[in-house]
């Protein structure tokens, strides 16, 4: 039941880019498997370069991301795709990865068909501008919290902590340009 869900999430991505279906066409009928932590999705390429449904069998390629891969998207999809581990046809494997990193998805356009292209403008506003918000008050958290070890704790903040308040502010400034709806 997921399977089919997000087969069908990808291939409403697909849908869009004809670039993406034109690149797994050499691949029709051969198998993936895409695994996120305990999530297993195995699918076949279509003649048409869409995701089909699959049972059981052995992929051509397997994409394993680890469970926290959804928590490196702040960072972007290079970052998540970065912990992956591939195994199988390189070819194949190549194709499909530059694929599912680069597919995007246009909400504004999704939501014009429901609501109109006024209302999906600003729906769309809205969530960048909540995006932005958020972006901007974990940035200003990391400067105060790096303003009080570096003033109110010098010899509290060692290396470990540096290195998060660091991972954190490049987080958070993958988000901001990443975000544009």
């Amino acid at each position: 039941m997921l399977d089919l869900a997000l087969i069908q999430a990808f291939n409403h991505l697909l849908a869009a880019a004809p670039w993406a279906r034109a690149k797994l066409v050499p691949f029709a009928g051969r198998r993936a498997r895409l695994v996120l932590g305990p999530l297993p999705l195995t699918f076949r390429i279509a003649p048409d370069g869409t995701f089909e449904s699959l049972g059981t069998g052995e992929p051509s390629v397997e994409i394993v991301l680890p469970a926290t891969a959804p928590l490196a998207l702040i960072e972007g999809r290079e970052a998540m795709m970065r912990d992956a581990h591939i195994t199988g046809a390189a070819d194949f494997a190549e194709a499909l990865g530059l694929v599912l990193r680069n597919l995007d998805w246009d909400a504004e356009e999704d939501l014009s068909r429901l609501f109109g292209d006024i209302v999906a403008h600003r729906i769309a506003q809205a969530a960048a501008g909540f995006i932005a918000a958020q972006a901007e008050a974990g940035r200003r958290l990391a400067e105060n919290v790096a303003e009080y070890l570096r003033y109110e704790q010098p010899d509290g903040a060692g290396k470990p902590a540096m290195r998060i308040l660091a991972a954190l502010d490049r987080r958070l400034a993958a988000l901001v340009p990443r975000r544009t709806v």
